[in-house]
């Protein structure tokens, strides 16, 4: 009697739970103790920067002008019109030869995480195995293992671009998926069009090793922020066997709207069966279909980014100081996150210090990368930024650098 009637799969992977919500919710607490004026949070993902106005004066046009149906279900892959739209888009930027991409490749989801749950619910099999770079995004855990998938990190480089031998060596019998984030979460890093089509070779040669299809699976929710030149590269032009997730948090500011898709590969066998199993399984999760009026929205937002030079001058700021204050720091060519070295191996101690200064970080024990910590500038001002300084020389003199 009074036992919680929660399954001991949830009960685990409650205590293992994001460290990224463990520290927004300490971000709470010490803004309410504290005045959030003088509160660093450096934690959440959240971008700051409010949607594009494009973006907001299309919303009020929908909202002002309903057309009829607009709000009630469609196919459970999307509005064919948008999806449409959609894939006018991605064949563009995957530099595919047109017509090959049609709105029968694209499923509109429930953000990038509804389209990666979709994703391996549809191909994984009890006890198959998806590769993972680390650092990696911590909530793969959940979404791996919830869909029967064993997880299996591969550490990166030192300058976070991927280890391609160490990828080589990992791949077995029960490699069904390779997922990549791109840029990745939490370093910044985007890898290269060289890296991505050495894997692809790779790849190929397992695929014909053990006579199956291996799945490159690419997450890119933070392709439209990128620095300094950087280019995301086309995967789908790359590899025949891939799907490609996305969503519209980041480069449009709309989390909360949960608005993503994603992109089947044409040259991918049976693409025609992928799109009904990702029908069935959109129902059979709960998501029936992405969010109608967001649909409508994102429709004609294709390749638009907002806030990128924003992100960009609190990076370079962020950075600056962070070489200069003597912390190890790889430069991030995306996303808005940095991901230096803890001045000591314990990240999570390092973490915990930083309260102490009124700056809120997130440990890489989170990430699959002990002894790093991430830095989000998403939500946080460039003159609140330059306000926290000298809190963060603070910390890395109390640390010796």
């Amino acid at each position: 009697m009074g036992r919680l009637i929660l399954s001991e799969t949830t009960r685990s992977d409650m205590q293992r739970a994001s460290w990224i919500r463990k520290m927004f919710t300490r971000a709470g607490e010490l803004k309410r103790e504290k005045g959030a004026h003088n509160v660093f949070d450096y934690s959440l993902g959240n971008p700051g920067i409010e949607p594009p106005s494009i973006a907001l004066k299309r919303l009020q046009d929908l909202v002002a002008s309903p057309t009829a149906g607009m709000h009630g279900y469609m196919p459970n892959a999307g509005f064919e019109s948008v999806r449409a739209k959609v894939a006018e888009h991605v064949s563009r930027s995957q530099q595919l030869e047109e017509g090959t991409l049609t709105a029968n490749h694209i499923v509109m989801t429930v953000g990038a995480a509804g389209a990666l749950s979709i994703i391996l619910e549809i191909v994984l099999d009890l006890g198959d195995e998806v590769i993972v770079p680390t650092p990696y995004f911590g909530e793969y855990n959940f979404y791996i293992s919830r869909h029967r998938g064993n997880l299996v990190p591969v550490p990166t480089r030192n300058d976070f671009q991927l280890d391609l031998d160490q990828i080589e060596a990992k791949i077995t019998q029960r490699t069904k998926v390779i997922l990549i984030n791109n840029p990745n979460n939490p370093t910044g890093a985007v890898y290269s069009d060289e890296s991505l089509r050495q894997l692809a070779e790779i790849i190929t040669k397992k695929e014909k090793e053990y006579g199956h299809d291996i799945l490159l699976v690419t997450d890119e929710p933070y392709a439209g922020l990128v620095y300094d030149g950087a280019v995301v590269p086309p995967v789908l032009n790359i590899f025949p066997h891939s799907f490609l997730a996305t969503s519209h948090s980041k480069d449009l500011g709309l989390p909360g709207e949960r608005i993503g898709y994603f992109a089947i590969n044409p040259s991918l066998n049976d693409s025609k069966g992928v799109l009904e199993a990702a029908e069935f399984a959109s129902r059979a999760l709960g998501f029936v279909n992405a969010p109608a009026l967001m649909q409508m929205l994102v429709a004609d937002l294709q390749g638009l980014t907002g806030g990128l030079a924003e992100y960009q001058a609190r990076r370079d700021l962020l950075y600056a100081a962070l070489i200069d204050y003597g912390y190890a720091v790889v430069k991030p060519q995306g996303t808005f996150y940095v991901f230096p070295k803890s001045p000591i191996p314990d990240d999570v101690a390092f973490v915990e210090a930083a309260l102490a200064h009124n700056l809120l970080f997130v440990p890489g024990k989170g990430f699959g990368s002990p002894g790093y910590f991430r830095i989000s500038y998403s939500n946080i001002s460039l003159d609140h930024i330059a306000k926290s300084l000298p809190f963060l020389k603070k910390l890395a003199e109390q640390f010796g650098l």
